[in-house]
């Protein structure tokens, strides 16, 4: 059995329990409690439960009842010697048969006595009654938590539901405050007049290439702004350098979203240089530039 609680949730031990179920069903379910301890120790809490559910709900017996009982046991035992002394009476009936035809005078001291009447015995409480009474209490505890089950799954998908929702919402302002934060500090950069403004021009490999450089000679920072530069094949990244007396000088590679245009990207700080060029080198750059894929250049 793959599923306990599918089982255990079914009713049918609490059915065992009150003697509902056939004989072949019985020995299913004692077949699986003896095979499977989950279902034997939730059966011994069903059985348990009924027991104490069926004492705290006993009737108890009305008053008198003990002593009717008793009388009722005791006329019976009386009986065999009231027949054994049958004889007996017959004869004293015959000697005083004479006395018996002239009915005697009652008198006032004389005791009347009178035949004792046995009062009914009551019937004891049957075993259905409490079968039903807790087959009844079990239908009813089954369906509150059933319903309490659902709620709670209900509530559960509500709050799975919501925290998406708060993740989602995370993100999104995340991007949103990362992208107000990008562009501020491209205002910053644009506005600025400490910064000069190097316009990069396609070469022979890539005529219709643009982009700028926004170099600032005092701080030495370095933005760069990519107007339109060829898509590059997988493996591949464009490369800015810095030429200082006609030394090249790494500038840091550009990212996937600024090779597209998506923004001024923040570079290496270059101390001094009269010109910018772009290569397309290995992924993760390369120590000196490669010429033969220059693909814009500008001077200061």
């Amino acid at each position: 059995m793959e599923n306990f609680q599918e089982y255990i949730e079914s009713g049918i031990l609490e059915l065992y329990a009150l003697g509902e179920l056939s004989a072949a069903e019985q020995a299913a379910v004692e077949a699986q409690a003896a095979s499977h301890p989950e279902v034997r120790a939730e059966l011994a809490q069903v059985q348990a439960a009924l027991g104490s559910y069926a004492e705290a709900h006993a009737v108890a017996p009305p008053a008198g009842m003990r002593e009717r009982v008793l009388s009722n046991v005791m006329a019976q035992i009386a009986a065999p010697a009231a027949r054994s002394n049958s004889s007996l009476r017959a004869d004293v009936d015959a000697i005083m048969a004479p006395a018996a035809a002239a009915p005697a005078a009652h008198r006032p001291d004389e005791a009347v006595i009178r035949p004792m009447v046995s009062a009914p015995v009551a019937t004891p409480t049957s075993r259905s009654n409490w079968a039903v009474a807790a087959s009844v209490a079990l239908l009813l505890s089954l369906g509150a938590n059933f319903l309490l089950y659902s709620n709670w799954r209900n509530a559960n998908a509500q709050v799975v539901a919501l925290q998406g929702d708060q993740a989602r919402f995370a993100t999104t302002s995340q991007v949103v405050e990362r992208q107000l934060g990008d562009l501020r500090q491209e205002n910053q950069v644009l506005r600025n007049d400490e910064f000069k403004a190097v316009a990069l021009a396609g070469t022979k490999t890539a005529p219709t290439a643009k982009a700028r450089v926004f170099f600032n000679v005092a701080t030495h920072k370095v933005y760069v702004d990519v107007r339109s530069l060829p898509a590059l094949p997988a493996g591949k990244q464009y490369q800015l350098w810095a030429l200082d007396k006609g030394q090249p000088i790494d500038a840091g590679v550009l990212t996937a979203a600024t090779a597209t245009g998506e923004g001024l990207q923040h570079m290496k700080d270059i101390a001094s240089a009269q010109t910018f060029a772009m290569t397309v080198e290995p992924t993760g750059g390369s120590t000196g530039p490669t010429l033969s894929t220059m693909t814009v250049v500008g001077n200061i």
